[in-house]
């Protein structure tokens, strides 16, 4: 199916993806990217539609095979609001922006599968090219989704997938069921009395409070979860005070829980909401619990899944495929997109330093790869 110079196609995604490393752009302010995108497609015949959610952008390849089904393949833009420490040649030009997750190469693997494609359209149906922007956020699916992206372009199918530090380039994993966690936002809200440092008993100290209540969120995991289930729970951040001789009146406490299924993740919290009622009458204050922002589980179908392990047979051989890896406890919003059609989502081997690391590089060579996985999936999907 592939009748491309793969070596050539390599080259030219290299100069692509350094060029989107050294322009990064954060959450819905993807403009450059994806009017390189747009452009890159239309250049290759493509019909090619933007604007999508935002920024987001969508080309349509029909197969010249005749009518058959529709899948979509997806890949994110975005990059995070941090700064780079790689030193490359092609590091970013723009101070705390940087593809610190490897989006930009994410993005390149799909420019190489729309190029391979319209070159090769010997398939049965529709192949739709979603180019996401806003995962970092948790936001830019739904927002695709909300501009109508499976009513104005139907998907039986859709399949995605991540760069993955922790295996090697040249491998590819991927499970049946929550390859992601769901992930949800909190903030905690301590108003107790202030006063002075020397006089505590006229105070009613919200550090104190607040430091029992971490010690007490603790406890969700290993004490209210089955130890069979995975949750994980973080108080990242805890504010509070302007002086050393001065008890505030307020504490604000923001964190984190990941669950890989949705009644673990009801369950944590409901006890994260009994606490802060349980400490807000031990301690006679205020406490008010704030759920920011949630997202739910990355959930392989089996189908979907067993056409990726077909593929990464064809593509990677048995010895570099691990059919049943690990999930991880990071989340995506691609979720959201899992939860209307069936598909799955998997592991691109990369290597190096883990994501979000501000040394992060995605590994230029692991782009041929997630080029052949894809067309490989439309292959036997739509072949």
């Amino acid at each position: 199916m592939l009748s491309v110079d793969m070596d050539a196609l390599a080259r030219d995604m290299t100069e692509w993806r350094r060029k989107l490393h050294s322009h990064p752009e954060l959450a819905f302010q993807e403009h450059e990217t994806a009017a390189f995108v747009a452009e890159k497609l239309r250049g290759w015949g493509i019909e090619t539609h933007t604007g999508i959610g935002g920024t987001g952008v969508v080309g349509v390849i029909r197969g010249k095979a005749g009518e058959g089904g529709a899948i979509g393949l997806r890949a994110d833009m975005d990059a995070l609001p941090m700064a780079e420490q790689t030193g490359a040649e092609y590091q970013s030009t723009r101070q705390n922006v940087f593809h610190g997750c490897g989006h930009d190469g994410h993005t390149t693997v799909l420019l190489g599968t729309a190029y391979a494609l319209s070159r090769n359209p010997d398939f049965r149906g529709t192949v739709h090219l979603i180019f996401q922007p806003a995962e970092e956020t948790l936001l830019g699916g739904l927002a695709m989704m909300d501009d109508g992206l499976f009513d104005r372009f139907p998907c039986d199918e859709i399949f995605g997938l991540h760069n993955h530090p922790p295996l090697p380039s040249g491998k590819v994993g991927v499970r049946v069921g929550s390859q992601l966690s769901a992930c949800d936002l909190f903030r905690i809200t301590v108003r107790g009395v202030g006063g002075h440092a020397a006089s505590p008993h006229r105070a009613r100290d919200p550090i104190v409070i607040g430091s029992a209540l971490v010690q007490a969120v603790q406890t969700i995991a290993s004490r209210s979860i089955d130890p069979l289930q995975t949750a994980v729970v973080s108080i990242c951040q805890f504010n509070a005070g302007t002086a050393p001789n001065i008890i505030a009146d307020t504490a604000i406490l923001e964190g984190t829980v990941r669950t890989l299924d949705r009644q673990v993740q009801a369950d944590v919290l409901r006890r994260l909401k009994e606490i802060c009622v349980g400490i807000q009458a031990t301690y006679d204050c205020e406490v008010v619990f704030d759920h920011l922002q949630t997202s739910p589980p990355t959930v392989n179908a089996p189908g979907p899944v067993q056409t990726v392990i077909e593929a990464g047979r064809a593509v990677v051989g048995n010895d570099n495929l691990d059919p049943d890896i690990a999930p991880l406890m990071a989340s995506e919003d691609f979720a959201y997109m899992l939860e209307r059609r069936p598909g799955a989502y998997f592991f691109l081997g990369n290597g190096g330093a883990m994501c979000h690391h501000p040394k992060f590089d995605f590994n230029d060579a692991s782009a041929p790869i997630g080029v052949r996985m894809f067309v490989e999936i439309v292959r036997r999907r739509l072949g």
